[in-house]
């Protein structure tokens, strides 16, 4: 059922309702390149899910709509929508946990629910490709790394706007899991998803505290590691073959690499930044000032799916996972792992949590974008290794790269229509301090 108590109606429900497992767990927060959406093809080709209209016009470009026509069964849309005549939503994504609330919010129909018609959402398999489709307006709303949607904004002068946070945490350092501990990697590679990431500046905050050197090139010495840009997708076998040591990135792929015993947690990095953004929600500023009912009810729609992911867990995984067309293509058992697999002893004896009084989750949601994690994060860029360089935030206001930056007004105002900053865990002021801790 969702959030707001209403079924939703005229979704199709081969493609929405998937079965998932039962709720096993109810937890609500108290405390303070492309492919297609299976994964299938890397040169672009959509064959996903989901919209009626979507589907009929890949089916007639394609041939294929005599095949299609008795998978449209039942399908009809009974609700009426309101995207301003811009026709269906276009929404962006990579195959990992972080895009959650976007895809929890079809299978449940709150895009639906809110009149917001959603066409089939496109994957992409790395940074690069999505950080560009947002760019050049390939598609309407993705989540992106908030690093990369700074970089986006203040070099590439690009008009976009974050204007939420699409979760929090959700990411760790994996290194093999016979391999040595961090302190001890001086000498080899460690893999990033992209050298504008939270990722990038957590490790480096950690290899700072072991007292080693990051280089971008050559070969490094004892006291150095190098760090390379990889897909999140090639880290796993990279790991396995010992062309890196370990690598930093967003879930499933830590807990896939568990799974399969190929490597251990050395840290989290939510237990280095508490509660740090890792993607945001980003659209262009084209959207905002042409459609912001839409904006809004978007929005709207991606919040309750963030409050479904924190109070069932466990369904939102499945959510992910099941049916024969599932939203990721990572195994069940890794993507529960993400949802539910935390506060557990063997992290703390470990050394994978050194902060449990912090009381977080190994991936949470909520959508309001906190204004001093954006200024503490320029403040941290300076002083990170990027490619090509941070200079260009030397000499900048941290406050008001924020200000230039996002627009919290959705997100305020969904907050609000769905109960308030007390239901999301965050506080009513709106501010928080941040807290860094290698």
């Amino acid at each position: 059922m969702p959030i707001d108590g209403r079924a939703p109606t005229g979704a199709c429900p081969q493609f929405l309702h998937a079965p998932f497992p039962q709720i096993v767990r109810n937890k609500m927060r108290s405390h303070n390149h492309n492919h297609d959406i299976h994964g299938h093809s890397a040169h672009g080709h959509s064959h996903s899910i989901l919209s009626r209209r979507t589907l009929l016009s890949l089916a007639g470009a394609t041939g294929l709509a005599a095949g299609l026509s008795p998978l449209l069964v039942g399908c009809g849309n009974t609700t009426p929508t309101a995207n301003d005549n811009k026709g269906p939503l276009k929404i962006g994504y990579l195959p990992i946990t972080d895009a959650a609330p976007l895809l929890v919010a079809l299978r449940e129909g709150y895009y639906e629910a809110e009149g917001v018609d959603v066409a089939a959402p496109t994957l992409f398999r790395g940074w690069d490709a999505i950080t560009e489709a947002v760019r050049t307006g390939k598609v309407d709303i993705a989540h992106l790394l908030m690093p990369t949607a700074l970089q986006l904004r203040m070099i590439q002068k690009a008009p976009v706007k974050v204007i939420a946070w699409n979760h929090m945490n959700g990411s760790a350092l994996t290194v093999a899991t016979d391999g040595r501990p961090l302190a001890e990697l001086g000498g080899s590679t460690i893999a990033i998803p992209f050298w504008y990431s939270i990722h990038n500046v957590s490790l480096q905050i950690l290899l700072a505290k072991v007292g080693l050197k990051p280089i971008a090139d050559g070969q490094p010495s004892s006291s150095e590691v190098k760090l390379v840009v990889m897909a999140p997708a090639d880290m796993l076998a990279s790991l396995a073959s010992g062309a890196v040591a370990g690598y930093i990135v967003a879930e499933p792929f830590n807990a896939v690499a568990e799974v399969k015993e190929v490597g251990r947690i050395e840290r989290f990095t939510g237990d280095i930044w508490k509660d740090h953004a890792c993607c945001v929600l980003v659209v262009n500023e084209k959207l905002i000032a042409e459609s912001p009912d839409l904006v809004q009810r978007t929005i709207r729609a991606v919040a309750k799916a963030q409050l479904f992911c924190e109070s069932d867990r466990s369904a939102a995984a499945g959510l992910l996972t099941s049916g024969s067309r599932p939203l990721l293509p990572q195994a069940a058992p890794a993507v529960e792992r993400v949802f539910t697999h935390y506060d557990v002893p063997e992290y703390i004896d470990s050394g994978a949590i050194q902060h449990p009084e912090w009381g977080i989750d190994r991936v949470n949601f909520q959508p309001f974008p906190f204004a001093s994690f954006t200024e503490e994060l320029v403040v941290r860029l300076r002083t990170t290794l990027v490619q090509p360089s941070s200079k260009f935030l030397d000499d900048v206001d941290p406050a008001e790269v924020h200000k230039d930056l996002v627009h919290d007004a959705f997100a305020r105002q969904a907050i609000a229509d769905l109960g308030g900053a007390a239901k999301f865990g965050i506080p009513e002021s709106f501010t928080r301090t941040e807290l860094i801790s290698a």
